[in-house]
């Protein structure tokens, strides 16, 4: 490998770490939307801070670039509380309002800059390790590699400090408030430091590729945890992963470097999203198969704890008066059977003891409608599931 394939995956690895922990909190505070408009809205603070410095190198431009993230916030949270409309409606409103006056002030007055919207949207990976750190005559790297990991550094030093102060926030902001922790300092504040962190990520990657690597890692942590350290460290692993092993694609295919990463994003959620043990769609759709079965398996235990006549109890009777097919009445017979919960004789069914207590149980539940879930009952009772 050479020099700048090393540097573009270290680039891009710490890009994807530092935008992780921001849309860790994002993603849990249903807020996902914002990133994007975040990301675009900041665009007139860079645009006004070039106008004011005349240099694209210049630290104001993060810092108007990030009080612009948070002007979009306070203004997309002060239409909502109007009740006029909603969240995803103020947004789709606030945001491009402003990248449109960004757009307007770059065309206008900088066109002879190179600050136009192709850059800023979709930035190139292959071209940062180029745009060196110079320091008393010495190359001390890219330079894209010491601001993002300036932000990855403030942003995990300020993670560790505040991390109870966000969970909880986060989680429930009455109970925040009632610890004396305030929920808007905590709100404003993630929203600053994810302002940052675009604006970081901007000479680098691009605007589009920072809400991909803000979101999917996170979106896809979450489906396989509910535990918030580990959703952290899976969100930061799966952008590394998907940085690296995106440029790799795009180096075999000679494509965009950026572009590959956030497929590779898209592909890495999907199939978590598919094959995730609790939450994947295929895990899912089994147990919601699983859960019409057992429900027809204590209708029929039910109807056969009422009912002492054979006609009622005849196997034949599942289809004939139930009206189930031939196909669910087998399946819930055997899944009856294997449990132990019902004899067959002469194709007439019968309760066993262990089927009567657990249908006693059964309707006990119904009765009193508790809040208590009835699986833990299943539990004890079931040894093959449907």
């Amino acid at each position: 490998m050479s020099n700048p394939q090393i540097e573009i995956q270290l680039i891009a690895a710490v890009v994807a770490v530092a935008c992780a922990i921001p849309g860790v909190f994002l993603v849990l505070r249903k807020m996902a939307l914002i990133s994007d408009a975040i990301s675009h809205s900041i665009l007139p603070g860079v645009v006004i801070g070039f106008f004011i410095t005349q240099d694209l190198n210049s630290p104001l431009l993060i810092l108007l670039a990030a009080l612009m993230g948070v002007i979009t916030v306070v203004m997309v949270e002060f239409i909502q509380k109007t009740g006029l409309v909603k969240e995803d409606t103020a947004i789709g409103l606030v945001f491009p309002a402003l990248f449109s006056i960004g757009v307007i002030l770059i065309s206008k007055n900088a066109n002879d800059v190179h600050l136009d919207v192709d850059a800023v949207l979709l930035g190139e990976l292959a071209f940062a390790p180029f745009n060196r750190f110079m320091l008393g005559g010495a190359d001390w790297g890219p330079k894209s590699l010491w601001v993002m990991g300036s932000i990855l550094a403030l942003t995990i030093c300020l993670l560790i400090l505040f991390y109870k102060e966000l969970k909880v926030s986060t989680f429930d902001a009455g109970i925040a408030s009632a610890m004396g922790i305030s929920p808007v300092i905590m709100h404003y504040g993630l929203m600053s430091i994810s302002s940052i962190t675009v604006v970081g990520a901007f000479d680098a990657v691009g605007a589009i590729l920072v809400v991909a690597l803000m979101i999917a890692p996170a979106a896809t942590a979450y489906l396989l945890t509910t535990n918030l350290k580990k959703m952290i460290g899976l969100a930061m692993f799966f952008g590394v992963f998907s940085a690296i092993s995106g440029y790799w694609v795009a180096n075999l295919l000679d494509a965009s470097i950026s572009g590959s990463i956030a497929t590779t994003l898209g592909v890495l959620f999907l199939t978590v999203y598919l094959f995730a043990p609790k939450k994947g769609l295929i895990s899912v759709m089994y147990r919601q198969k699983q859960q019409k079965i057992e429900v027809s398996l204590i209708t029929f235990l039910l109807h056969l704890n009422r009912h002492e006549e054979e006609s009622e109890r005849h196997v034949n009777h599942l289809q004939e008066h139930i009206n189930w097919h031939k196909v669910r009445a087998r399946t819930v017979l055997d899944l009856a059977e294997k449990n132990n919960l019902i004899e067959i004789k002469n194709d007439v069914v019968c309760l066993t003891k262990k089927g009567l207590t657990f249908t006693e149980k059964s309707l006990e539940y119904i009765i009193n409608n508790k809040d208590e879930k009835i699986e833990p009952m299943k539990e004890d009772f079931f040894l093959f599931r449907g």
